[in-house]
């Protein structure tokens, strides 16, 4: 089994910065690609940022140049740090890891979901 849990979300004003985290623990062999998506409130889930090396990141367009997505193998964990926050940003922030476990399975998590909240 494989958990992941989120951490660093809240309440910042329009302009602020916040740093998100997402860890892993389990059974994990690898991770490849990890990322960060997120849904605002009547809205479906969108690609926030992924990451599968230093040389393969991907970013939406309405992010790009405020955020930045990072990652930490060695601890299973990836990075959210989020710049000059727009009230548009405010959502429920999760993210997703494509884990292959001990057993050579590999498999979608997802985290339970980190709330941000930008006021203007």
């Amino acid at each position: 089994q494989v958990h992941l849990v989120e951490s660093g979300g809240g309440l910042v004003q329009a302009g602020g910065s916040l740093r998100l985290s997402c860890a892993a623990s389990g059974v994990i062999l690898s991770i490849d690609r990890m990322g960060w998506y997120r849904r605002a409130p009547g809205k479906q889930r969108e690609l926030v940022a992924t990451i599968a090396s230093a040389v393969d990141i991907d970013y939406a367009d309405s992010v790009k140049g405020r955020f930045t997505i990072s990652r930490d193998s060695a601890k299973s964990t990836v990075y959210l740090q989020m710049n000059s926050l727009k009230p548009e940003d405010t959502a429920v922030y999760y993210c997703k890891m494509d884990v292959t476990t001990v057993r050579a399975l590999k498999v979608d998590y997802w985290g339970q979901g980190t709330q941000v909240t930008v006021s203007s």
